[in-house]
C-alpha cells in the first residue's frame, strides 16, 4: 500500500484515507501480518482486518469517502479473529445488506462469479437458475452504471466440459444454465475452453462463470498483476488487487504494487462516473 499511495498516478487521481490499526482505535503491540500461530498474531491480524473493513464501510456509507479499496486478507486469520465470512465479498454484502457479485476486470477481460468461495463438491447444488439470474442482473447494472456500457453483452460459461455435450457429460447446462440464461437475457452457456477467448476478442463485455476457479483462472492467466477485483451491487465502489496476501514476502518491501495501483485508479474512475 505504501508503494501504491506514493505513485504519482494515484496522487493525481484521488486523495486517500488510510484505514488501519490506528484508524480502528485498536492498540497494536506487535507486527501485524507476521504469521505466528503460537503467539496469536494471526488472530490479531484477522481481527484488525475485520475492524478495518467495518470502518471503511462506515466511512463510505456515511459519504465521508466515495469508495473503498481493500488490500488482500488472509481468510484463515479473518476467521481466527472472529469474523465468519469466506472473504471480503461476503462480508461487504452482509455489512451493507446488498446483493453483490464478484467481478475480476482487466483491459482485456471481465469475469463475474455466480458462486464464490465454495468447495467444488458443493458447486452443482449452488449453481441455480436464481444464482445465475441474480448475477446477470447485478452485472448488467454494474456495466451500465460503473463502466458506461449502455447495452452490455454478457455470456454465461458452462458448468460441464463442452457444455455437457448433449447430456453426455452432465445435464445441468441443458436443464438449468440454458433456461436461466434465456430468462436473464444473456448468451450461453458456452464451453469454458472457448467463451473467455471470445470475450477477449470482443464478442462479450463480461462472462459469468459458474464457479470460482474456472473464472479466476481465466482472468489471472489473461491479466495477472493488472486485473482488479470489483464488488458489484454495493451502494459505493469497492475494488481490490487481483492477488492474495503473499505472507512469505510481507514486510520485505519487494511486493509488486501494480494491481493495487490499478485497483485505486479504477475505484477513482468509478467514483467520478457516479
Amino acid at each position: 500500500m505504501a508503494k501504491a499511495s506514493a505513485d504519482p498516478r494515484v496522487r493525481e487521481a484521488c486523495s486517500l484515507t488510510i484505514v488501519g490499526p490506528h484508524g480502528t482505535a485498536v492498540r497494536v503491540s506487535e507486527m501485524v501480518g507476521e504469521w505466528n500461530a503460537s503467539s496469536g498474531s494471526s488472530a490479531l491480524a484477522g481481527r484488525l482486518s475485520g475492524l478495518a473493513i467495518e470502518r471503511a464501510v462506515a466511512l463510505a456509507t456515511s459519504g465521508a469517502v466515495q469508495g473503498i479499496v481493500t488490500g488482500p486478507i488472509d481468510k484463515a486469520a479473518l476467521l481466527a479473529g472472529g469474523y465468519d465470512h469466506p472473504g471480503h465479498t461476503e462480508m461487504l454484502a452482509a455489512l451493507t445488506g446488498s446483493r453483490v457479485a464478484m467481478m475480476l476486470a482487466s483491459d482485456t477481460l471481465r469475469v463475474v462469479l455466480a458462486t464464490t468461495h465454495l468447495a467444488l463438491r458443493d458447486v452443482p447444488q449452488a449453481v441455480t437458475a436464481e444464482a445465475i439470474i441474480a448475477a446477470a442482473e447485478v452485472t448488467r447494472r454494474g456495466l451500465r452504471e460503473w463502466f458506461g456500457i449502455e447495452q452490455p453483452r454478457i455470456a454465461l460459461c458452462a458448468l460441464n466440459p463442452h457444455a455437457g455435450d448433449g447430456g453426455r457429460f452432465g445435464r445441468e447446462d441443458d436443464q438449468i444454465l440454458a433456461p436461466a440464461a434465456r430468462r436473464a437475457g444473456i448468451d450461453g452457456p458456452f464451453p469454458a475452453d472457448t467463451v473467455f477467448v471470445r470475450a477477449m476478442r470482443g464478442s462479450f463485455d463480461a462472462v459469468i462463470a459458474p464457479y470460482h476457479d474456472v473464472g479466476m483462472t481465466a482472468i489471472k492467466v489473461a491479466s495477472f498483476g493488472s486485473a482488479v477485483n470489483i464488488t458489484l451491487g454495493l451502494p459505493f465502489p469497492r475494488t481490490s488487487p487481483d492477488h492474495g496476501t503473499a505472507l512469505d514476502i510481507a514486510g520485505k518491501g519487494i511486493a509488486d504494487a501494480s494491481s493495487m495501483i490499478a485497483a485505486i485508479l479504477l475505484c477513482a474512475r468509478i467514483a467520478v462516473r457516479r
